[in-house]
């Protein structure tokens, strides 16, 4: 009987050994990078001063491994140093919190001045990159589209259909989102959704609409958002394809 024990034990200790990205801890997530950049001695400067700030651990994976986020030079992924002649570039797998903080790190003031405090070995120096320019279509609104997304889902999918995704969703007599896109006036209905029937009743803007009145509380749950999350979720439906109506009746 112990040894049974013992034998399923070993097992359970051999499952989580032969699947490192399962066993690692939440808010820590694999990275594959190639044999040349682990060997500048770059990443023992860079990524413990980032787990320090972050208590984010991160697993090294060679090139090739299938991880949660890749180092390389390819041509896709955000930029984020320069090296040993190289432009290298993060490109995201997975959308884990981990990764996310990383590029965000890597990216942002703090990020970038780490990198540019890398000391200089041998000739080896790295240095934040620039960031590469991206043509914007003008009809386009910046801003966190995949975000502005998941909150009109949240918000505005209970009576609308906000995407292809949620085509079941909603109340019939509602237009869904693409039809709304389809309007000449769309960015101010969008804009000002809040201020137009039946909308008032139920969402509150912060530091824009007045709260409820106590006396007369909204009948059904109502709607909070700030600015900010409007301004994602009109990034989000400026990207929307407007729906086809077709043509207009002709009257006989």
């Amino acid at each position: 009987m112990c040894c049974r024990l013992f034998l399923l034990a070993l097992i359970g200790v051999g499952l989580i050994v032969g699947s490192p990205a399962r066993a690692l801890a939440a808010g820590s997530f694999q990275l594959s990078v190639p044999q040349d950049l682990r060997d500048s001695g770059f990443l023992k400067y860079l990524l413990p001063r980032f787990s320090l700030k972050t208590n984010t651990r991160i697993e090294l994976v060679d090139a090739g491994t299938p991880a949660d986020a890749d180092l390389s030079d390819g041509a896709d992924g955000t930029p984020v140093f320069e090296g040993l002649g190289k432009v290298w570039v993060l490109a995201v797998k997975v959308d884990a919190p981990g990764v996310v903080r990383f590029e965000e790190w890597l990216t942002g003031d703090v990020g970038r001045r780490t990198i540019d405090g890398f000391p200089a070995k041998n000739g080896v120096s790295f240095a934040a990159a620039a960031a590469r320019a991206v043509e914007v279509d003008p009809g386009l609104i910046a801003g966190d589209a995949g975000r502005g997304e998941k909150l009109a889902v949240l918000h505005c999918g209970r009576c609308h259909r906000v995407n292809a995704a949620k085509r079941i969703s909603g109340i019939g007599s509602t237009p869904s989102f693409a039809i709304m896109r389809s309007f000449a006036d769309w960015q101010a209905r969008f804009e000002g959704f809040f201020a137009i029937n039946p909308h008032p009743s139920f969402t509150v803007i912060k530091d824009v609409t007045e709260p409820f009145d106590e006396t007369r509380p909204p009948a059904i749950v109502p709607v909070e958002m700030t600015m900010g999350e409007l301004d994602a979720i009109m990034a989000f439906v400026s990207r929307i394809t407007p729906a086809d109506l077709g043509a207009p009746l002709k009257v006989q």
